[in-house]
Order: structure tokens, then sequence, then C-alpha cells
């Protein structure tokens, strides 16, 4: 297997990272870093890189980010984010692997991408709504404030440093595994 390979499909697990925490801002990212000509994308996924698609993913990152300041609001949206990572966490995947056959790339994608952004949507979304029960949406804003960084952070990274990317999710599904698991074992009140 090729460098370039190994360091597309880092670049993508990056940003499928980096969608559990905001699905649209590694999108602008990717459509930045198609238009500026920093990384190629598949063939079928070159549309990423369009002007109209840039201006598009910019507007959806912007009210995405402002959004989750708002308590309960962020709660919606992640009603529908779950699913949505899913598939965005597919697609970013599917868009930067290089030089791999189909299956093995859509394979990858929908395990390592979309099960990745997924998982950790999963979890964001259980800590919001915790966050909500326990302190009716006032500590909502600083959690979606830490989301934005860590999305942020994770794909600057991804796009520039791959493997510390990787690195970096390996870590942070750690860490989420042990909050989980901690929300998750709390005591029933009842």
């Amino acid at each position: 297997m090729a460098f370039e390979t190994v360091l597309s499909i880092f670049l993508g697990i990056g940003l499928a990272t980096s969608v559990g925490f905001r699905i649209f801002l590694p999108l602008f990212a990717l459509s930045l870093s198609a238009y500026f000509n920093v990384w190629e994308l598949n063939d079928n996924w070159e549309w990423i890189g369009s002007l109209t698609a840039l201006i598009t993913l910019g507007v959806a990152t912007v009210v995405e980010i402002f959004a989750y300041f708002i308590p309960w609001v962020d709660n919606l949206l992640d009603s529908v984010a779950v699913p949505l990572a899913a598939i965005a966490g597919t697609a970013v995947m599917v868009s930067t692997v290089a030089d791999l056959d189909p299956i093995v790339t859509w394979t990858l994608a929908i395990i390592a991408g979309g099960g990745t952004a997924t998982a950790i949507k999963s979890t964001n979304a259980t800590g919001r709504l915790a966050s909500s029960a326990t302190t009716g949406g006032l500590a909502n804003p600083l959690i979606g404030l830490v989301e934005t960084v860590v999305a942020v952070v994770m794909t600057a990274l991804a796009i520039f440093v791959p493997l510390l990317a990787v690195i970096l999710v390996v870590v942070i599904l750690f860490v989420l595994f042990k909050l989980y698991k901690k929300l998750r074992s709390k005591p029933n009140p009842n």
C-alpha cells in the first residue's frame, strides 16, 4: 500500500472523527482544501471543491456552530445529527481514500468513517442530554464550545498532519468511551 493511500486513510479517519463533533466543519475544511488544491479528492467527489459547495458548506458550518450555543436547540440538533454523522463520516472517508478497490474503500468508509463519527456524535449527544437534565442547559454552551474547538483542532490536524490526527482519534475515542461508561453507570435516583 502506497504512502499516499495510507495518508488518505488517516485524513478520512481524522475528518470522520471531527464530523462526530461538528458535521459541517470538516466538510467545509475538506471543501477548502480541495478548492485550494491541498488535497485531491476521488473523481466522483471533486464537486466538494467547487465554489458552490464551498459557500454552501461555509454557511452550514456557521449556522451549526452557533446553533450549538443555544440550550435545548442543541438537543434538537443532536436528534438529527446522529444519523447525519454516520452519512457524513462515511462520505468524508469515501471522498478522501485513494487507490483502493471500491469494495475496500466503501467497507473502510462505513466502518471507520461512519462508525467513528456516529460513536462520537452519540456519546456527545448523551453528554449534552445529561447536561441539560442536570444544569437545565446552562452548561450546554460550554460543551458546545469545547466540541467546536476539538472539531477545529481535529480537522486541522487531519488535513495538515494526518498521522498525528489518527493518534489523537485513538485518544479521543478512549476518553469518550470512559466518559460514556461513567455516564451510563450512574445509579438511578428512583
